[in-house]
C-alpha cells in the first residue's frame, strides 16, 4: 500500500510549496507525519497565513517574527518531536489564523541544515476547493524544490461561481468556461497547464505534481484518469510529472497515481 511519500516522490530532503485549495493544510499535516514518523526532521509552515494547528496537527508549534527565533526554539524541541510547525504571530483581524513568514525567511530556514524537509503553505484558497492564482499569488520560496498543486475534487459538476471556485473571473479566462458552467476534468488540466494557473511562477527546474483530493468524491481515481488523459495529451506543453489521487486525512492515502510523462499508470 503506497503512502504519500512514495506517490510524491519525496526522497532526499528539500523544500516543497503547496499550491492551489481543496486540502493543502491537510495534505501538508499528512506529509509532515510520515516523514517525521520515519525519524526525519520536518518544519511546516506557510507564506501566506493558516488556521493555527491543533496538537493532532503539528506537536509542537512556534510562533515567532524571525527565522533566528524560530531555528533557536525548533533546536530544542527536535530533540523531543521531529516535526515542528512555525509562523509569525496571531492575525487579530482574523481570529486562530496565524501569519506566514516572507520567502526569504523559509530560504534561511531551510539554508540552515536543521530540517530534512520545510513543507509550505504558500496560496491561499479561502475554504474553496479550486482556485487559480491572483498576480501575486502564489509566494514561492526560492528554495522551493517541489510544488505540488491541489485541487478538490468535490467541485467537478459544481458552478463556476464564487462559492465553488476562488478568483472564479480569473478561472474563467483560463479554462475558457463561463460564469456558471460546470467545472469538468478538463478544466482542471487547463488550470493546471496554464501560465497563470495552478503551477503560475513554478521555475522551470523544480518540479510539479498535481494533487487530487478525492474526500467526498467516489469517483476520485476516474477522474483522477481522466485528468492525467488531459495532460498527456498535451506532454509536450508540461512539465507537470504525475497526477497523485488521494484522501490525506484517510487510509490509506493514495487512491491513484498517474505518470504523465511516461503517459502511464503506475499505480491504480
Amino acid at each position: 500500500m503506497m503512502n504519500l511519500r512514495e506517490a510524491l516522490c519525496l526522497e532526499n530532503g528539500g523544500v516543497v510549496s503547496l499550491v492551489g485549495a481543496g486540502g493543502k493544510t491537510s495534505l501538508m499535516f499528512r506529509l509532515a507525519a510520515e516523514l517525521s514518523g520515519a525519524g526525519e526532521t520536518v518544519l511546516s509552515t506557510t507564506t501566506t497565513k493558516i488556521m493555527m494547528p491543533t496538537p493532532e496537527q503539528s506537536p509542537s508549534v512556534i510562533l515567532a517574527t524571525s527565522p533566528e527565533a524560530v531555528l533557536a526554539r525548533a533546536r530544542e524541541l527536535l530533540a523531543k518531536n521531529r516535526h515542528v510547525s512555525a509562523a509569525c504571530p496571531h492575525l487579530l483581524e482574523i481570529p486562530g489564523k496565524i501569519a506566514g513568514f516572507a520567502p526569504q525567511d523559509i530560504d534561511r530556514l531551510w539554508a540552515s541544515g536543521l530540517f530534512r524537509w520545510v513543507l509550505v503553505e504558500a496560496d491561499g484558497a479561502a475554504q474553496r476547493p479550486f482556485k487559480v492564482p491572483a498576480d501575486h499569488e502564489p509566494v514561492l520560496p526560492l528554495s522551493t524544490c517541489l510544488v505540488i498543486g491541489v485541487v478538490g475534487l468535490q467541485v467537478l459538476g459544481k458552478p463556476l461561481d464564487n462559492n465553488w471556485v476562488f478568483r472564479h473571473e480569473r478561472c474563467a479566462r483560463i479554462t475558457g468556461l463561463l460564469p456558471g458552467d460546470p467545472i469538468t476534468e478538463a478544466s482542471i488540466a487547463a488550470a493546471a497547464l496554464h501560465e497563470n494557473g495552478i503551477f503560475k511562477d513554478t521555475p522551470s527546474h523544480v518540479r510539479k505534481i498535481l494533487f487530487l483530493n478525492g474526500a467526498g468524491c467516489p469517483e476520485g481515481q476516474v477522474a483522477g484518469m481522466a485528468v492525467a488523459r488531459f495532460l498527456i495529451a498535451a506532454c509536450q506543453e508540461s512539465s507537470i510529472e504525475r497526477v497523485v489521487v488521494g484522501k490525506p486525512q484517510e487510509t490509506p492515502s493514495v487512491i491513484g497515481i498517474f505518470d504523465i510523462q511516461n503517459s502511464g499508470f503506475a499505480y491504480e
